[in-house]
């Protein structure tokens, strides 16, 4: 049996999905979910073949939920999303169904799922072909053994890079986000934090000072190593 899991914050969007798979026998839904977090449960708990996954959910959406998974399964994503995101779904080869779809459209979706069996891997590359266009930025969602947390992108101080991973810092420390600097600097808005270095981006409304053309303090004290092109984009942000 091909286990399917729905995650999708509308009853009414998962009652659709459930009817439409009544015709495939060899498919067991094992659960519903209402919300992304209820998703990464529920996954941990059925590894499921396939999961049906709303993009625009509460607290946390599809792509962020995705991105806390060690191994995201296949996903045929249920969506109401924008044109640039329906081509990083085609260019990916991982099909998407647009609310609201017919059982003649599902049938299709479902197909070329069987086809292709879409690979962990093709789940990355949508991730991160449109996760500039998702909630990075207003907020950072972070997972820290069984806890997740979503950082408001206000209370963070400054990020750095660290092996495969960058450090998310705030006052309360710092976490680890499996990314790259160069995603957060597409991602975030440039009026409120600069790339001063290639491994340091900070929040412009942190810097206390800047105290030669290669260091900025910061209002909590941390020095930060300044480039000499972090230098020239730092004075174009503060209008120098």
């Amino acid at each position: 049996m091909i286990k399917v899991v729905l995650i999708d914050d509308e009853p009414l969007a998962r009652s659709i999905v459930a009817e439409y798979l009544q015709s495939y026998s060899n498919i067991e839904i094992v659960q519903e979910c209402g919300d992304g977090f209820e998703g990464i449960k529920a996954i941990a708990q059925h590894h499921p073949d396939l999961i049906f996954l709303d993009v625009q959910m509460p607290k946390i959406n599809g792509f962020e939920m995705l991105e806390l998974l060690e191994t995201p399964p296949a996903v045929i994503f249920t969506t109401a999303f924008d044109e640039f995101a329906m081509r990083a779904f085609e260019t990916h080869a991982i099909d998407y169904l647009l609310k609201p779809f017919s059982k003649e459209r599902f049938d299709k979706a479902m197909e070329k799922w069987m086809k292709q069996k879409a690979a962990p891997q093709s789940t990355q590359a949508l991730i991160e072909a449109v996760s500039a266009q998702q909630e990075e930025q207003h907020q950072v969602v972070v997972k820290t053994g069984s806890s997740i947390r979503i950082i408001p992108i206000s209370e963070v101080l400054y990020f750095e890079a660290y092996d495969d991973y960058v450090k998310i810092h705030t006052k309360d420390g710092y976490h680890l986000k499996k990314k790259t600097m160069q995603h957060f600097e597409n991602t975030l808005d440039a009026a409120i934090f600069a790339r001063v270095h290639r491994s340091f981006i900070i929040q412009v409304a942190q810097i206390t000072r800047i105290d030669s053309a290669d260091e900025v303090l910061l209002k909590n004290g941390v020095r930060v190593p300044l480039s000499r092109k972090g230098y020239t984009k730092l004075k174009a942000v503060l209008g120098l």
